[in-house]
């Protein structure tokens, strides 16, 4: 009775600590949804470790160490002259050096950045390699811009940002709109302005220049692992499984890729267009084909492929039956009328390869239906983790083999399943992955901040 009142009295402070955090953040939805799902899950965590509850500590862990906003200019072919934001938000170093990716995308904002960057904090802590969480980038869009034109803005942005992150600092990486190409000018601009060769400044570099092999590969992969972790517990297998996939790109790709090669049968991507079924499987080589090569509409995979597949102008990939769904796009796209088509058509399995693509309402109803739910910050933890083993490569100047990589990616995938569901069982939540990985990344960065002081 007494642990009860105590979860009560934790829960009212928290509802008051989330009523003065959407107060302060006016206008940033999808930072006020991932503070939320947060502070919804930590009540036991509080009442049990009370030194976690003492005013402040989580006051800090919502509150970013730093946000940076700055001008980024910069000439088209043309000549004309383009003025666009930038951002990067240190949220977290307790761990180690703020780690997480740049996002160059028309949607990008403050709020946007933010969120990415507090869940970026959960993400790096379950991973248990010493990163710390944050996250940047710019309202910039890269498509339909030539390589000379997104050479120029890329070495406008680290002109500035530059002053700002360091292997032992802060490392950016890749995010949506920021591939192998983005992060070469990058790196090339930092290390002009800088005159130094520094490594480990940046993650997702080629590997020809100290990027790690099975980088771009192992947020997909991770999620496909993640999955096929929460399917074992229930006694089943990813083989044999059909998939819906959303999106097209980095993630996308590499997720289709591994369901194929664990013998489960990927049957859709998309992309802001539509999107595609193919009863046969999704073709990997046409994919990359129509997408990286071509850089065309997703509509021109099904004019190529020929009778089992078919193109789908504006519609939701969530209406094709399949057993599992891997939402691998952009954040909030699987809504709750998503979920309960999901539902009704028997799908077992859902696991975030984006970030927060789920909405609260359909995280609930997936939940409510049984259905086995993996969240980002656990799920998609693969990408940042080879980031992690790459600043390692960095930091000893050697370069690991692919099967090195792809070994210890999957065995930092079974650590952190493991960790989530133990968990959340400790914590009375069995089967509750997003308990279970909200708790626990909670709890070893709450430890360090703790013995570090308030700062």
């Amino acid at each position: 009775m007494t642990k009860r009142r105590d979860e009560t009295r934790t829960t009212d402070t928290l509802d008051r600590l989330r009523a003065e955090i959407e107060d302060r953040n006016p206008a940033q939805p999808e930072f006020l949804q991932a503070v939320a799902e947060v502070l919804d899950t930590l009540a036991p965590v509080l009442a049990d470790r009370p030194e976690y509850a003492e005013p402040g500590l989580v006051e800090r862990l919502c509150e970013p160490e730093r946000q940076i906003i700055f001008r980024v200019p910069w000439q088209d072919d043309r000549g004309r002259v383009h003025v666009n934001r930038g951002f990067r938000v240190e949220f977290n170093s307790a761990l180690g050096p703020y780690k997480g990716g740049l996002r160059f995308h028309p949607s990008v904002n403050l709020g946007i950045v933010k969120f990415l960057g507090f869940e970026q904090i959960f993400k790096n802590a379950l991973t248990g390699l010493g990163i710390g969480g944050g996250k940047g980038g710019s309202d910039f869009d890269p498509r339909g811009r030539s390589d000379a034109e997104v050479m120029r803005f890329c070495q406008s942005f680290m002109t500035e940002l530059h002053r700002h992150i360091g292997a032992h600092t802060d490392v950016p990486a890749g995010d949506i709109g920021v591939g192998g190409r983005e992060i070469g000018y990058l790196f090339g601009q930092y290390r002009r302005i800088t005159n130094r060769w520094e490594a480990g400044v940046l993650t997702g570099k080629g590997p020809g220049w100290g990027g790690s092999l099975i980088r771009p590969e192992a947020t997909g992969y991770g999620n496909v692992l993640f999955t096929a972790a929460m399917l074992r517990e229930r006694g089943e297998d990813l083989e044999g499984q059909s998939v819906v996939v959303s999106g097209s790109g980095n993630v996308a790709v590499h997720t289709i890729e591994k369901l194929t090669a664990l013998g489960a049968n990927p049957i859709t991507c998309s992309d802001s267009s539509g999107y595609v079924v193919d009863e046969k499987g999704v073709d990997l080589d046409l994919l990359r084909q129509v997408k990286e090569v071509e850089r065309a509409r997703i509509g021109t995979y099904a004019q190529r492929r020929g009778a089992s597949a078919r193109f789908v102008p504006g519609g939701r990939v969530w209406e094709v039956p399949a057993d599992v769904a891997l939402p691998s796009a952009t954040q909030n796209e699987l809504d709750g009328n998503d979920a309960a088509a999901l539902i009704r058509n028997g799908v077992k399995a859902v696991s975030e390869g984006a970030n927060m693509p789920a909405t609260p309402e359909a995280v609930q109803l997936f939940q409510r239906s049984g259905v086995a739910f993996g969240p980002a910050k656990a799920a998609n933890a693969g990408g940042v983790a080879v980031s992690a083993l790459e600043m390692a490569q960095n930091a000893s100047r050697t370069a690991w083999p692919a099967v090195r990589v792809e070994e210890e990616l999957a065995r930092v995938m079974a650590d952190i399943h493991t960790t989530c569901r133990e968990t959340a069982a400790r914590y009375g939540s069995p089967g509750d992955y997003v308990t279970g990985a909200n708790i626990a990344g909670f709890e070893r960065v709450a430890e360090a901040m703790v013995a570090q002081g308030v700062i």
